[in-house]
């Protein structure tokens, strides 16, 4: 699971999908990727068990799988904003 959040592409979508569900196109537009690409990720995430997927009309509406995946990209981001910004880490 953790090599999978090691891709910029597939961090931003998941940390758009812990803001509730979404469809390729806001996530499209969220991560500033190619939907091609953007469908191969979500691919991948949904094989890895982490996004799981239904169809909403002609859409694809993507959600996480659980609230701890979204706790862990949470802190998989803030770690990260932490040693760009220089802010002391957490005791």
């Amino acid at each position: 699971m953790l090599g999978l959040l090691a891709d910029r592409t597939r961090l931003a979508l998941l940390h758009t999908l812990s803001g509730g569900e979404a469809d390729v196109t806001t996530l499209t537009a969220a991560c500033g990727a190619a939907r091609p690409a953007v469908s191969q990720h979500l691919a991948k995430l949904r094989l890895a068990g982490l996004v799981t997927s239904r169809k909403d009309g002609r859409r694809v509406v993507y959600t996480l799988q659980d609230g701890h995946l979204a706790r862990l990209v949470a802190e998989a981001l803030d770690h990260a904003d932490h040693e760009l910004s220089g802010i002391p880490h957490h005791g």
